[in-house]
């Protein structure tokens, strides 16, 4: 009976697309298991054989739960919208729109030729009107809202309103990009564009000054990630810093709860920690320098106050504001180069580059403590985002500061005993003794900080503060292909949202694609668009033309998935109850920071304002690994090494690529490409249909007994845990004893098939089918285990003399000490090792190994 893959696969792929063998709705009578992939961008070079690795793993995952009994949802969309696409339409001339349906068929035929069991009517384009209609949607409301940290949690703005009507900003304790103070007859005067100024300081969705990154060439600002080495990862153009008036969100305000999520959910510990270090939470304290000869002051922010008598000069991010106040006209060109040369370098690089750079700025700020003039210097190793964009440097205590003490002889005091400061920083000194640090001197770390602490609010010269170092989300984007941002400015009105009526916003047609000179998206350009009419006043308007980022959809793609066709909501509060939160969420590791920091904002925000029914988004996040090229590189078209799955699926069946794909390595790990090794999968999948010309009646053998029971029970706990390889290691373990036996009954070859079915659900299909074991395998149940059957009658023991290995016994699992060690002695190779000599000690450790020394 041969094993005509094209022809099996081509059937049953026919036949789960007809009868909908994958569609799911919500069921009470089942508990329900959501599986969730990172969806793909779309290119017009399609899949390679490393971009399917994810989902054929989820989807194994996914066919196991259902076989397990679960409601499963695994659903597919495209994350459609970006600048890849316009980039290609600018080349090309064609419309995004046109290439990025072309491109999403060339996709969806990849897919559907792996046989994935994905729920395709819940489909979603993050470029279709009716899903970015609730992106819009999503950030009106968050334009809607502020943060109270009291509440800890977004409320509506008109709360706010009400507050500056009564009581102006006094006892008032929310987020905020500046600290503002007025009185409730202040606001009161105020007209309404300046109202609305105010709020803007305030809104979860705001406009404000950043620092972005901004790609002249390409005429739009860039996320960290689109920057590699000071080029734009699209096209390699060159990217500088720059000041700009951008629509954020305000993400920092979430940084707590973003941290306590992460107790409650399953990710690995490098994966929190990752989340953790992006977050960045540390406690200390905020302190106020003077400038001498100036009424000016300003503050730092320090987890060492206690070291304040070490400080020998403060540094000031290029980016700070202070820099323009403080710089003198002798160093004002000086200073000006510096800041120039500086735009060049984003902050990664700036992080991760250990080069010594500054220039002084001619200032000086004052001691708090000791009244000493300290130099106030600029240095790109500190960053706007940090704190308050200024540091006191403690040279003697803190390696970058030490590295720049010394390249510009600058003073280096010791302020905790216990290192030689003159030939480096002594960083170990979160506990230790003070010293030449005035009222300081004597006491411990932890006394100093108490003292310090106390000091400086009495004095009203600091006070304590928790700092997060995760910044705002730039969510602007200059360039035409992405959601509109639907925002109208109003010159009476200032920033007015649609009616959410209106929505969606659609994206207009446009003849270029091409930046604008100044700066402003294509859609600038379109008068007919942009003018329109206040929705509060109705007045003359202008739109918002400036697009959001492609990180908008895919934000929150996995509610809409749980009711892709809801025309009234995001989804519903059933379904969203019923599904919701995903059970497993897998992606790559290029996305475990920010995409996963954001959509995790976004979802608690939904949770604030009563849409979403649970805290945390994903209860489990996986990251796979990726394959390699054979030659061990990153798959590329300009290295030549790329394999299309097309060319596999055609050779050697979906089937054998899927069970390749999981067999190659461990799931996590990286992995090159082996065209030789995925013959063996091949083979071993032939010898499972072969099966059928040796299977005869029965039930499970007596003498296999044992080996189906413990195979039913590693196969499943593998697929738990995420090790397919080994799963397939023990299929193939079982399937040999098979063949050694020269039979199989049909109970075992029943097993046998539902088992590999995850793996090679094509074949298994067609198996089942011309047994006659009754149904479709989708639609049965995964085999049961009796633990009494699984355990082992004889285990390998090591035998040990003085420590090293002469033998390996098998023995009964409940052979007591005295015979273990009587069976050891009697050995050949023991016995030889211990001729002649005296027994002095001897051991049993059950199960493991017997431990002679003899002298």
């Amino acid at each position: 009976m041969e094993y005509n893959f094209r022809e099996i696969e081509k059937k049953w792929q026919a036949k789960w697309a007809a009868e909908k063998t994958y569609h799911v709705e919500p069921d009470a009578s089942k508990e329900k298991f959501y599986v969730l992939n990172m969806f793909p961008y779309p290119s017009g070079a399609g899949l390679h054989v490393g971009h399917p690795l994810g989902y054929i793993a989820s989807d194994i995952y996914a066919r196991y739960k259902r076989l397990k009994g679960f409601n499963v949802l695994n659903p597919m969309g495209y994350d459609a919208y970006g600048l890849p696409a316009e980039q290609y339409a600018i080349q090309t001339g064609q419309h995004p729109a046109v290439t990025t349906v072309k491109n999403i068929a060339r996709y969806r035929e990849q897919l559907d030729k792996i046989g994935f069991s994905f729920d395709w009517d819940r489909e979603v384009r993050t470029c279709d009107p009716q899903y970015y209609k609730w992106t819009q949607w999503a950030f009106q409301k968050m334009f809607g809202s502020f943060y109270s940290n009291t509440e800890a949690k977004a409320l509506p703005i008109e709360e706010l309103v009400r507050h500056f009507e009564t009581a102006g900003t006094a006892g008032l304790d929310v987020a905020q990009s500046e600290e503002l103070n007025f009185t409730a007859e202040d606001w009161k005067a105020m007209s309404d564009v300046e109202k609305q100024q105010v709020l803007m300081n305030y809104r979860i969705a705001y406009l404000g000054e950043t620092m972005v990154n901004w790609c002249p060439q390409l005429g739009t600002v860039l996320a960290n990630d689109e920057v590699v080495d000071g080029v734009s990862e699209r096209g390699g153009f060159p990217v500088v810093q720059k000041k700009m008036k951008q629509w954020c969100l305000r993400v920092s305000a979430y940084s707590q709860r973003l941290l306590d999520g992460l107790e409650t959910i399953d990710w690995t510990d490098s994966l929190k920690e990752t989340q953790r270090n992006w977050i960045g939470r540390s406690e200390g304290t905020e302190m106020q320098f003077s400038v001498k000869d100036s009424d000016l002051k300003f503050t730092i922010f320090t987890t060492r106050a206690d070291t304040i008598f070490g400080v020998t000069f403060m540094v000031l991010a290029p980016e700070s504001e202070l820099v323009g106040q403080l710089t003198t006209d002798a160093q004002r060109a000086e200073v000006e180069s510096y800041l120039e040369a500086t735009k060049k370098r984003t902050e990664r690089e700036r992080i991760a580059d250990r080069k010594v750079s500054g220039v002084f700025s001619g200032s000086y700020a004052v001691n708090p403590f000791t009244g000493d003039a300290i130099p106030v210097w600029i240095s790109d190793y500190v960053l706007a985002g940090y704190g308050t964009g200024a540091i006191m440097a403690v040279p003697a205590h803190d390696t970058r500061d030490w590295e720049f003490a010394k390249k510009f002889d600058l003073p280096i005091i010791e302020v905790v005993k216990g290192g030689d400061v003159t030939k480096e920083a002594f960083t170990d000194c979160a506990t230790g003794v003070m010293t030449n640090s005035g009222f300081l001197t004597g006491l411990s770390v932890e006394d100093a900080k108490v003292k310090i602490i106390e000091w400086l609010t009495e004095n009203g010269k600091g006070h304590k503060k928790v700092n997060y170092k995760l910044r705002d989300w730039v969510f602007s984007r200059q360039r035409y292909w992405g959601e509109p941002i639907p925002i109208v400015i109003c010159p009476k009105c200032g920033y007015v949202p649609l009616d959410e009526s209106e929505l969606p916003l659609r994206l207009p047609e446009v003849e270029s694609y091409e930046p604008t000179d100044n700066g402003e998206s294509p859609l600038a350009n379109l008068d007919a668009w942009v003018n329109c009419k206040c929705p509060h006043c109705g007045g003359d308007a202008k739109r918002e033309t400036d697009t959001m980022p492609q990180w908008a959809g895919s934000s929150w793609y996995f509610l809409r998935y749980c009711d892709p066709h809801n025309d009234e909501a995001l989804a519903s509060k059933e379904a969203l109850e019923y599904w919701t939160p995903v059970d497993w969420y897998n992606g790559g590791m290029e996305h475990t920071t920010l995409h996963l920091l954001y959509s995790r904002f976004w979802h608690k925000f939904l949770y604030d304002i009563g849409v979403v029914p649970t805290k945390e988004p994903y209860q489990k996040r996986t990251s796979h690994g990726m394959i390699l090229g054979e030659n061990g590189e990153k798959m590329s078209k300009s290295r030549g090494n790329v394999v299309n799955p097309d060319d596999i699926v055609n050779q050697y069946g979906a089937d054998t690529m899927r069970l390749y794909e999981m067999f190659i390595g461990d799931f996590e790990k990286a992995a090159p490409w082996n065209s030789d090794s995925i013959k063996g999968c091949k083979r071993f999948l032939d010898r499972s249909w072969g099966l059928q010309n040796i299977v005869t009646d029965g039930e499970y053998r007596p003498e296999l007994m044992a080996e189906m029971h413990r195979t039913i029970r590693k196969v499943g706990e593998d697929i738990d845990n995420l090790k397919a390889n080994t799963a397939i290691a023990a299929l193939m373990s079982l399937l040999n004893k098979f063949y050694d036996s020269g039979k199989v009954t049909r109970e075992e070859l029943k097993t046998f098939t539902l088992l590999l079915n995850p793996f090679a659900p094509h074949m298994t299909e067609e198996m089942w089918e011309t047994q006659g074991f009754g149904g479709v395998v989708t639609d049965q149940k995964w085999p049961e285990f009796d633990p009494d059957k699984c355990k082992e009658e004889t285990v390998e023991i090591a035998v040990q003399v003085n420590g090293k290995v002469k033998a390996r016994l098998n023995v009964d699992v409940n052979i007591d000490a005295a015979d273990a060690i009587a069976l050891a002695k009697a050995e050949e190779k023991v016995a030889a090792a211990m001729e002649g000599k005296t027994v002095v000690k001897e051991l049993y450790v059950k199960g493991r190994l017997v431990n002679l020394v003899v002298r």
